[in-house]
């Protein structure tokens, strides 16, 4: 082949994928303008002859596609031109991944603000959250209740009590904080009556130890040492000497420290009744005792049968029911042998509950138990032979389980009881120092 012929073919060769990619190039406008809702039609013409090559001619019949381009260009002003998408601005712009556009919705999110409000009898506890559910301190918010007023959350703890409310409807609003963005006014219903009912938001009121002062607010004593006298047994009893039908057991908190709860189950204890928490006498504030988690784990991983008590404080109905809220919060992913116990005694006498009257605190230890039973579980209450004469109306809570601590060889207490208490000077393998020792009857 001469160079003639030889530069012509690489020519049209050249022209040939030329034409090519124009075609494609067409073809992917078409696929455009489907993607935009948009039909078109393309007649593509090209002739070559004797060799040489003429120039393609299209004819584009363009009316719906130049229409596929109005969001953008509402006058028409870019043509019919296959290159007008360059002058969209927003042609190219990238979709959004669905993980950008949920980073977006939680940068929104951040600084919202929720309500979370519960009524239990004629009151409100309004909790200021934000989107993950926790409670927002630090802030000075002020609460309006339609019809009664506003009211600040002075301690900037996120919640804000409003007791001595009408039973009804009530519309409650946020006042504006700054950094933040408010939740709209919502409708909430006050209760007339007490309903023995767990408290569903009540985890957001349970405080760790890191949060208050120990020292002021973790201050029970045991009554019962009072009464002890010399008759008190404080070795493991043998319970066939004592021809006894019961089981031997323990009872625990923080200050029995860290527990070889196997060690414990070899020395023959086959159940334990550990604190899930208390009230603190001062300021009310519910806290879960630091150990609790690792020894119902301990315990139950030792294959003991298990049961709970809280120390109380509450100063009424209202209060008694978060309480036992509180423990169910706290059990629930728990399955328990026992009962769950209210432990009610003194807290060295300047407890915020050391003071009621025998009406008042009866109340209490009634609506532990209706809020604990009302999830099917077992409930009881724990106190000391004087403590039940002189502080209780023990005829009004007789169908719980009751819970006796009394420090001598044989109990003088006449009541029925399910359990006995006989020392707080116990010993036991896997535990250092002194523990609580118990004898369940069970349903006797």
């Amino acid at each position: 082949m001469d160079s003639k012929w030889r530069s012509r073919a690489i020519l049209i060769s050249l022209l040939m994928i030329l034409l090519t990619l124009g075609i494609v190039g067409l073809s992917n406008a078409g696929k455009i303008r489907t993607l935009l809702g948009e039909e078109d039609t393309v007649t593509e013409t090209a002739e070559v002859s004797n060799g040489d090559l003429t120039s393609p001619t299209s004819e584009i019949v363009t009316g719906s596609f130049q229409e596929g381009f109005a969001g953008s260009d509402p006058a028409g002003q870019l043509g019919d031109s296959l290159s007008a998408f360059w002058e969209d601005e927003t042609f190219f712009d990238r979709e959004k991944s669905e993980f950008e556009k949920m980073m977006e919705q939680e940068d929104e999110n951040e600084n919202r603000l929720y309500f979370i409000i519960t009524s239990v009898e004629h009151d409100m506890r309004i909790q200021i959250v934000n989107f993950d559910n926790q409670v927002i301190t630090g802030v000075p918010f002020v609460v309006n209740v339609r019809g009664q007023g506003s009211y600040q959350d002075a301690d900037k703890d996120g919640v804000v009590y409003v007791s001595g409310l009408s039973a009804g409807k009530y519309a409650v609003s946020l006042d504006p904080a700054e950094g933040y963005s408010v939740p709209e006014e919502t409708t909430v219903s006050v209760k007339a009556k007490v309903e023995y009912t767990p408290i569903e938001d009540i985890s957001l009121l349970i405080k760790s130890e890191d949060e208050i002062d120990v020292s002021q607010e973790d201050t029970g004593i045991t009554n019962a040492l009072e009464e002890a006298d010399d008759t008190e047994m404080t070795d493991l009893i043998d319970l066939a000497e004592m021809d006894s039908d019961g089981s031997l057991g323990i009872d625990v908190s923080k200050w029995n420290g860290e527990i070889d709860w196997e060690a414990v189950r070899d020395n023959g204890i086959t159940f334990a009744i550990i604190r899930a928490g208390y009230r603190g006498s001062a300021s009310g504030v519910i806290v879960e005792d630091p150990y609790f988690e690792q020894n119902i784990k301990g315990a139950m991983g030792a294959g003991l049968n298990v049961g709970v008590y809280f120390f109380t404080q509450a100063t009424g109905e209202v209060e008694a029911v978060e309480e036992a809220s509180a423990v169910l919060k706290l059990c629930q992913n728990y399955r328990l042998q026992l009962p769950i116990y209210i432990d009610t005694e003194g807290a060295g006498g300047n407890g915020r509950a050391d003071h009621l009257d025998m009406e008042t605190r009866t109340t209490v230890c009634d609506a532990f138990c209706k809020t604990i039973e009302s999830a099917n579980i077992d409930s009881g209450i724990y106190a000391s032979k004087n403590w039940y004469i002189n502080n209780l109306n023990m005829n009004e809570l007789d169908p719980y389980r009751i819970w006796l601590a009394e420090y001598r060889k044989t109990p003088t207490y006449e009541g029925n009881y399910h359990m006995w208490q006989y020392t707080s000077s116990g010993s036991v393998d896997g535990i250092a120092g002194r523990v609580d020792l118990d004898i369940w009857y069970g349903d006797r």
